[in-house]
């Protein structure tokens, strides 16, 4: 068979000698064959007809209307899920080895007949106009943290130009976590852009039904900065498909930096903050042309940041309780009966009274949930010990688990007084040391001696060698040392 690069070889000695024996003898082909080729003024490969034409029998002919139908009808329905159906209505006549001869037409058919699809139209990007944010779950990355599991969100900011990003630990999609992660992006980005997008998040956007867009706190925190607000249509993800593209690829740097590491495993939390800043470190070093492009054209930054707590007028309760987001928190019995503002943060919440902080309690995620610190109620529940057995939040006075498993010990030793021993035990845990007790427990417990808080207590009052405060002398002084210092030679010593 003649190749085009023959033919080629053919024409070159054509225009050089004009004699067709030598050529075609040159070329490696026959002189009829050599002839042709010089009349045609053709390349073999543009003589030869398009294959349209099928060299088998196409075992889907007969049932390939029906199939049609069921792809027009759900356009969704993947080709190998219709093929093992057709396999089902027409027993024996189609083979498992024919799924990809059936997948193959279905893709011709989509291609040439089927639904178009979603165009997405690429868009240019100008420095400083715009910046995108969104929260994005981490959890799927395995960390953990003092071999605990770290169920936790970024919030995630990126600018779309030169693609520069940052992120702030959160627990949950709340206004306090949009508000605390959207400025400590712009304070270390280092100015303002001129517009904010962002999906419609209900901290941020209010439902339809509303005549308001935005809602008042998110305004109000745009309006500090002196933001645009900008929000993608409902279940449009793709129009701040930047940030949703950094989402995926910043992740799976995480994963590699992860592997690299050898370990998912973090002592505290500061030590993966910090992981997590160097790795948008080294993440943003190849981006600083586009970058010093986008801080020329940054507004400046106000001259402080908004506060991002929500502040509430709760009374405290005769439990000595507040109900706070659907969640309850105790604070010092000493507040029942009174009214107590709490300001709510991201993560935490502080209760005021009387212009001071009294509590700074750790944030509940979720609702139905509680936090109740023993150390509020205990000096009433040991006067009461009856109601502890029926206490409602009676799991939440077990500060570790090895209070637990001394309640069951005693609850073994003395069902009737195991509930007043063991409150005495928590009483003095919470006017010596828990830490202390609680090491007095462990020894009891493995010693397997009899629990009694007469025991503990005097354990917990012995103080061991160890404990001991060291007496420390402060040592004689001689001030004619200065001198040999300052002047390099010996002084004469004068008593002091």
């Amino acid at each position: 068979m003649v190749t085009d690069q023959q033919v080629r070889k053919l024409w070159q000695s054509m225009q050089r000698r004009r004699n067709l024996v030598m050529a075609s003898l040159k070329a490696g082909m026959d002189r009829k064959t050599a002839r042709k080729y010089v009349r045609l003024k053709k390349l073999p490969s543009q003589c030869s007809a398009p294959h349209t034409w099928r060299t088998r029998e196409d075992p889907f002919d007969e049932i390939w209307p029906e199939a049609k139908e069921y792809l027009g009808t759900n356009p969704g329905l993947e080709a190998k899920t219709l093929f093992e159906h057709l396999q089902r209505k027409y027993p024996e006549k189609f083979a498992d080895g024919q799924v990809r001869t059936f997948q193959r037409r279905v893709k011709q058919w989509r291609a040439i007949e089927g639904p178009r699809k979603e165009v997405f139209f690429p868009q240019t990007h100008v420095p400083g106009r715009v910046c995108e944010s969104d929260f994005t779950h981490m959890s799927a990355l395995g960390i953990t943290i003092d071999k605990i599991p770290f169920p936790h969100l970024l919030y995630h900011f990126v600018l779309p130009y030169s693609n520069w990003e940052i992120g702030t630990i959160c627990f949950g999609e709340s206004y306090e976590s949009l508000s605390e992660g959207l400025q400590n992006a712009l304070w270390e980005l280092g100015g303002v852009p001129e517009g904010h997008r962002t999906d419609r998040l209900s901290a941020a956007v209010h439902k339809e039904c509303q005549r308001a867009e935005f809602t008042a706190r998110y305004h109000g925190l745009l309006r500090h900065y002196g933001l645009r607000a900008l929000v993608t249509q409902p279940a449009k993800a793709h129009e701040k498909g930047d940030v949703e593209q950094r989402h995926f690829r910043f992740k799976k740097a995480v994963n590699q930096a992860l592997l690299l590491r050898g370990s998912r495993e973090f002592e505290n939390r500061q030590a993966y903050e910090e992981f997590l800043k160097g790795l948008f470190a080294r993440l943003n070093a190849g981006r600083q042309k586009r970058f010093s492009e986008e801080i020329a054209v940054l507004k400046p930054l106000p001259a402080s940041r908004l506060d991002d707590s929500k502040r509430l007028r709760v009374r405290v309760g005769p439990s000595s309780t507040i109900h706070v987001l659907h969640n309850t928190y105790s604070v010092d019995s000493r507040l029942i009966g009174e009214e107590v503002e709490v300001r709510i943060s991201a993560e935490y919440l502080e209760v005021w009274y009387g212009q001071k902080q009294i509590e700074r309690i750790p944030r509940l995620r979720g609702e139905a949930k509680h936090r109740i610190q023993y150390r509020h109620i205990i000096d009433w529940l040991v006067r009461k010990p009856g109601a502890f057995s029926q206490y409602r939040y009676r799991q939440d006075l077990f500060p570790a688990t090895t209070f637990r498993l001394a309640y069951d010990r005693l609850r073994q030793q003395s069902p009737k007084t195991a509930d007043r021993q063991y409150l005495e035990i928590l009483h003095l845990a919470a006017n010596e040391s828990e830490q202390r007790v609680s090491q007095v427990l462990r020894e009891l417990l493995d010693e397997g001696q009899v629990i009694t808080p007469e025991d503990v207590r005097n354990r917990v009052t012995i103080v061991s060698p160890e404990q001991k405060v060291p007496n420390i002398r402060e040592p004689h002084i001689d001030l004619a040392d200065y001198d040999v210092f300052l002047t390099g030679k010996e002084a004469e010593r004068c008593p002091v």
